[in-house]
């Protein structure tokens, strides 16, 4: 029992253990006021989807941390943020505009993939009765000595990202944290755990 327990229990651990993590922080040593409660949130994607699912998550973490949030899909349109030089005034307006007294980002900085093989298995299936040999039928049923499961590619994958907290008045960079995403089951879920990662990290070095 104590070895099965010894066995079960990592893989339990890794199981459970998030696939989003921050691999680095780093605050402004200048900045002098941190208590941001007005944040605007922007996903820096051409993929409306994506840009949706992952503000939407951080607005619900942010939110629930007490702040108030504004995602940029609701401020902007995608002709606005395609071309951000040509608008770059107009959306700093907006967002002044709109309250905002802080601008959270998210870019993916890259994208990795690699291919591994998974080895097959095999295990043994002992008998536990007798009276097989009346024929091949029963003897091949009973006795057939060996399970056979085949190996398999696999493909892991592994985002990094990096999300950027500014003041919404000066533009003057406050934090910054790079983060690594291993193999996320879906959009949603990866959403989901991103942000809670990172509200938890602001929270965590008092950014709101």
């Amino acid at each position: 029992m104590r070895l099965l327990y010894l066995i079960v229990l990592p893989l339990f651990i890794i199981a459970c253990s998030p696939s989003t993590q921050i691999t680095a922080s780093w605050q402004n040593p200048d900045m002098e006021d941190s208590d941001y409660q007005n944040i605007l949130v922007a996903a820096m994607t051409r993929d409306l989807e994506a840009r949706s699912t992952v503000e939407g998550e951080l607005a619900v973490a942010l939110q629930e941390a007490g702040v108030k949030v504004t995602n940029s899909g609701k401020l902007f349109t995608p002709s606005e943020t395609n071309d951000v030089e040509k608008n770059r005034d107009m959306m700093l307006e907006k967002i002044r505009q709109n309250g905002s007294d802080a601008i959270l980002t998210v870019a993916l900085l890259d994208e990795k993939s690699e291919t591994r093989y998974v080895p097959g298995a095999a295990t043994y299936a002992p008998t536990v009765r007798y009276g097989f040999y009346g024929g091949f039928y029963n003897y091949y049923d009973y006795r057939y000595p060996m399970v056979y499961d085949p190996g398999y590619y696999t493909q892991d994958k592994t985002y990094f990202l990096e999300s950027n907290l500014y003041d919404a008045e000066t533009e003057e960079l406050l934090w910054t944290a790079q983060s690594r995403t291993y193999n996320p089951a879906n959009l949603d879920k990866f959403a989901e755990e991103f942000a809670r990662v990172i509200v938890s990290r602001l929270q965590k070095e008092d950014m709101i």
